[in-house]
């Protein structure tokens, strides 16, 4: 039985994760530990997660989209494709374990983790055509998708790491992975409302406190650009790690 006491505890983390998420993404991996660690159970967990970062994800794409700093039609197709990826990584998940993905993640963040911390002017620059860069991001966004309906964890950090390597300003690569967040979440949440798996009590004081995470992480982001990116992002990579090294042993 869940106390309501479990929001004194539940409340602050959420908050957290929203400004981490919207800031780098990867915010899932504190809300989510939050709920269970409130004794939530697995489906209920899930759901309510989904609800309360559903709802803070949309404030983010509002203060990224109305700062002009989201792309839309590149980020249209790519929420479109990620909804894809999505669903076709769930069901293989289904099917494999992540034992495999989980082994080439740890050999893969390490590499993410230097990638994000050389200054863009150490990188070869190439201006992409408008339709190369439309191509990527479908790709970038449907394997995204299959990795987040297959395991999941920091799939906004792969997002904004691989938009910017398209040679899109780090910003507009937070404000676009917003909207690809906001439309696989919502698409997710509809799936745990009708099976029951959203106790709202809980669910919607932590969308409340998902909404100032995400509110105030969004506009801190606007205002301070890449310098407040990059450090999230590599906070965000070491979280990872170290949950994936956890869930192994």
């Amino acid at each position: 039985m869940i106390e309501p006491l479990s929001l004194l505890f539940l409340i602050p983390l959420i908050f957290l994760a929203g400004f981490i998420d919207s800031i780098a993404g990867g915010g899932g991996l504190v809300s989510l530990t939050a709920y269970f660690a409130a004794g939530l159970p697995g489906p209920v967990a899930l759901g309510n997660n989904k609800f309360s970062s559903t709802f803070g994800t949309l404030i983010s794409v509002w203060n990224y989209g109305r700062n002009g700093s989201i792309l839309w039609s590149i980020a249209g197709v790519s929420a479109a494709f990620t909804i894809i990826g999505s669903h076709i990584g769930a069901e293989l998940a289904l099917l494999y374990s992540d034992k495999v993905l989980s082994t080439v993640l740890l050999i893969a963040l390490p590499v993410l983790t230097i990638l994000v911390l050389i200054p863009r002017k150490e990188r070869s620059s190439l201006i992409l055509p408008r339709s190369a860069v439309f191509v990527l991001a479908s790709n970038l966004s449907f394997l995204t998708g299959l990795y987040d309906g297959f395991f999941g964890p920091g799939t906004g950090m792969f997002l904004t790491i691989g938009f910017s390597f398209m040679g899109i300003p780090l910003l507009k690569s937070a404000g676009m992975t917003k909207v690809v967040n906001a439309s696989s979440n919502i698409s997710a949440l509809v799936t745990f409302i009708l099976s029951g798996s959203v106790i709202y009590w809980i669910g919607i004081p932590c969308a409340l406190s998902s909404i100032a995470g995400n509110a105030l992480g969004s506009r801190f982001a606007i205002r301070h650009g890449a310098k407040a990116i990059k450090p999230l992002l590599v906070v965000v990579i070491i979280m990872l790690y170290i949950d994936i090294i956890t869930t192994m042993v």
